[in-house]
């Protein structure tokens, strides 16, 4: 008899426990309503639950921290994040990969009116388009936003620390910097061309979300974006990491 009753109290254990754990895996799924605590600037903050939210596709001017002098704008961006999401509960929707290596949730970020805040970031010229393979989902719209924000010089894109460089004018003193750089093929070979002094390349690991008809050939007037380094033979170099890298 005993044993009789113990059967289903098990099975309505192990249902709930299933379902509990059911939830849990819909939390971290694709779409979820978060509460916003804490901002940390322009990209980053904190929920309720102490979860850090990175905005995804785009990227902020920095703000000072500690030693290091803030970007212009940065200050401009936080405080437009605040005003836009502070206190307040967000729709998050993720892409393929959900973390960063930071532990940060990627997220675009919605309010309960529809106002997507990452794009509307870029509008105003308070953030520029940050796309990594394979999360791309919503880069298109983003780098459209981004060009109005451009042809209209809002913003960080009156500054010279955003400005649209042309190749000529690059130098060591842009070492290290996340720039966009226009100018024209000066010549072209499979996965790399060169943009006056800089030289552009699709590294091996990135070259599968690539077309080889995707890559401009000699004369063809571009842009790329990406952070401008040294290359072995001390030339300037410019990765490019995804199709959007590219206009």
């Amino acid at each position: 008899m005993l044993r009789n009753l113990l059967n289903p109290f098990l099975i309505c254990l192990l249902f709930l426990s299933s379902a509990a754990h059911a939830g849990t895996l819909s939390v971290v799924g694709k779409t979820r309503w978060v509460t916003v605590t804490q901002v940390f600037d322009g990209d980053t903050f904190r929920t309720r639950t102490g979860e850090k939210i990175r905005l995804l596709g785009i990227n902020t001017p920095e703000v000072a921290h500690h030693d290091q002098a803030g970007q212009p704008y940065g200050k401009e961006a936080k405080r437009r994040l605040v005003s836009l999401i502070a206190g307040k509960s967000v729709l998050l929707r993720m892409d393929k990969e959900k973390r960063d290596k930071y532990g940060r949730t990627l997220a675009q970020v919605f309010l309960r009116n529809g106002g997507w805040i990452n794009k509307q970031l870029v509008a105003e010229g308070l953030a520029h388009v940050y796309t990594f393979m394979p999360n791309s989902y919503w880069a298109a719209a983003l780098l459209k936003a981004e060009k109005r924000a451009r042809n209209e010089m809002a913003g960080i894109w009156k500054t010279d620390a955003f400005r649209i460089l042309s190749a000529k004018d690059l130098g060591p003193r842009h070492i290290g910097q996340f720039r966009l750089v226009r100018g024209y093929v000066k010549s072209s070979q499979a996965w790399q061309f060169k943009l006056g002094k800089l030289q552009v390349s699709v590294p091996r690991n990135y070259r599968q979300w690539f077309h080889t008809s995707q890559l401009p050939k000699t004369g063809d007037k571009v842009i790329v974006r990406g952070k401008v380094r040294t290359s072995a033979t001390g030339q300037l170099y410019l990765a490019l990491h995804s199709p959007f890298d590219l206009e």
